[in-house]
């Protein structure tokens, strides 16, 4: 009967000590959400700027190399900008990306470019409850230079035909929703009623045969496509381990007026691995499906060690 007793007594008391953990860790959660909430709402008024200059590069030299291989050097530029504003309840959140990459190899007649992008995202904030704010986003993508697409004539030759160029295409979204931002690392803006324009260079859509049907979903002879439709968009920021973070923007796109059960994707995948303040090894995956341009999902994969400048 006594070790009953004490086995009871035993058990109780770890029981207790389970429930006191329990209950900690709830305490501890509760508190550090009550912090974060805290700490948006004491974020000094006015203006905060925060910028990353990124350089990638890979190179390959071979000489008298038996097993076969030929010189490359590639390089990639990336700027990353945030300029944000802040008064009372109150937010306008802009981010400024742009990067350019080009490789060029030994027994090739063109360097190719390995990247190419401009995009520009700006949200303006009022908050109502909780995490949720009044919002209206505006989101601007195109590129630098112009693209080709590579073949071999009957010689066996290397060629490339033109098929994008500077605003062409261009694409800029905008509309009014509600955002949800528990931290600056995690929200999400939903926006019904959003208007998305495509522009492209009449050039691409006059010429006869150049293209089938469309160019980037822009109509023989026009410059510009306009759709009405629902834009949800998400970043999530954290850490994978020690010194290395994972970055996820995903936006998706349906289109009232035509084929809303095609939703357009776009999801971009950012990994820096840091080794120091200057050096960092850089992943970069993005994944985009948009049956006006193409009707499959287009991929893209840049990683290689990066120099970084902060200002």
């Amino acid at each position: 009967m006594i070790k009953k007793v004490l086995l009871l007594a035993v058990l109780l008391c770890i029981s207790a000590k389970i429930n006191a953990q329990t209950e900690a860790e709830k305490n501890l959660i509760k508190k550090t959400e009550e912090a974060a909430k805290v700490l948006d709402d004491t974020i000094k008024n006015g203006w905060k700027t925060k910028g990353k200059i990124t350089f990638l590069f890979n190179q390959a030299n071979f000489n008298n190399w038996v097993a076969g291989g030929e010189n490359s050097f590639s390089g990639n530029l990336g700027l990353d900008y945030k300029i944000d504003y802040k008064k009372d309840n109150f937010s306008w959140e802009n981010r400024f990306l742009a990067s350019y990459g080009i490789l060029q190899t030994q027994n090739t007649d063109f360097e190719k470019k390995t990247d190419d992008q401009i995009e520009i995202n700006s949200i303006v904030a009022k908050k109502t409850k909780g995490y949720w704010y009044y919002s209206f986003l505006v989101n601007f993508r195109t590129q630098f230079t112009k693209g080709y697409v590579y073949s071999k004539d009957s010689n066996g030759a290397e060629i490339r035909t033109q098929n994008t160029n500077f605003m062409s295409p261009g694409y800029l979204l905008f509309g009014p929703g509600m955002y949800w931002k528990k931290t600056d690392n995690f929200k999400l803006n939903l926006a019904p009623l959003t208007a998305k324009f495509t522009f492209v260079d009449s050039f691409y859509t006059s010429i006869p045969g150049y293209v089938d049907n469309s160019y980037f979903g822009v109509d023989a002879n026009k410059s510009v496509l306009f759709q009405l439709g629902f834009n949800a968009s998400a970043y999530y920021k954290f850490n994978i381990m020690e010194n290395v973070t994972a970055e996820n923007y995903l936006s998706l796109y349906s289109n009232y007026l035509e084929k809303p059960q095609n939703i357009d994707i776009n999801y971009n995948l950012n990994i820096v691995m840091k080794i120091n303040k200057v050096l960092s090894a850089n992943l970069n995956f993005q994944a985009i499906y948009d049956d006006d341009a193409f009707a499959g999902f287009q991929t893209k994969e840049v990683f290689g060690v990066g120099v970084n400048y902060i200002f």
